[in-house]
């Protein structure tokens, strides 16, 4: 199979493997890199990922997927879907979110996706948060730039979202969905304000906008 990768045993390591580097030295061989996409969205659900990659597997181009332009993450999805030993998506709806607030949902969607992993993982490295499983794990502030696996997952999460947001523009096709992907951008408030908001929308999320609408009206 080819794709763009070298062993962990050349001169060239990656950067972004320094913290598998140090678990493979411990004799963890199943790591898995954790990570969320649309936690400050105004529509839509929540995604996770969860990505064991083979130990010693460098993918050279793989990074924030913030950092990579929709092309070149839809490669690096299709490479890593190649040469992942293991992907788990976890998906936490609107409804959820609204009743158990973003941060939970996103807790539980990164739950969800290691869950949903086989094989099970023996060590997790997570974007910033704490997952409540039982497996060992580290929380890495920007994971998703110093560590391979956490980008590897912000990858798979974001392509996946995407895609979820691509469809919902079927259905909301007024709202610019595919654009925006449901951030609060100036197209995504005016559509709100001109339009009101769908079942798709976190109300908890819109009160700020409502109420900058409502003072402009004021003045």
């Amino acid at each position: 199979m080819s794709h763009t990768c070298t062993s962990a045993g050349e001169e060239a390591i990656s950067a972004m493997l320094e913290y598998e580097r140090s678990l493979w030295d411990q004799g963890y061989q199943c790591i898995a890199g954790v990570d969320e996409v649309g936690r400050g969205c105004l529509f839509g659900d929540v995604v996770a990922a969860a990505v064991i990659l083979p130990p010693g597997l460098i993918l050279e181009d793989v990074n924030d997927s913030k950092k990579l332009s929709a092309k070149k993450r839809e490669q690096q999805y299709e490479l890593i879907q190649q040469e992942a030993v293991a992907i788990s998506i976890g998906i936490v709806d609107v409804r959820m979110i609204e009743q158990i607030n973003i941060k939970q949902a996103s807790r539980l969607a990164m739950k969800l996706a290691v869950e949903g992993l086989d094989p099970a993982p023996d060590y997790l490295l997570v974007d910033a948060e704490q997952v409540e499983v039982e497996f060992a794990q580290q929380p890495i502030i920007h994971g998703d730039a110093v560590s391979q696996s956490i980008a590897a997952a912000s990858i798979i999460a974001k392509v996946t979202r995407d895609r979820m947001c691509l469809e919902w523009d079927k259905t909301y096709p007024d709202y610019g969905i595919a654009l925006h992907k449901g951030y609060a951008t100036k197209l995504h408030r005016e559509k709100l304000l001109e339009l009101g908001s769908t079942t798709m929308h976190r109300k908890t999320f819109l009160k700020n906008i409502l109420l900058e609408s409502q003072q402009l009206e004021w003045f």
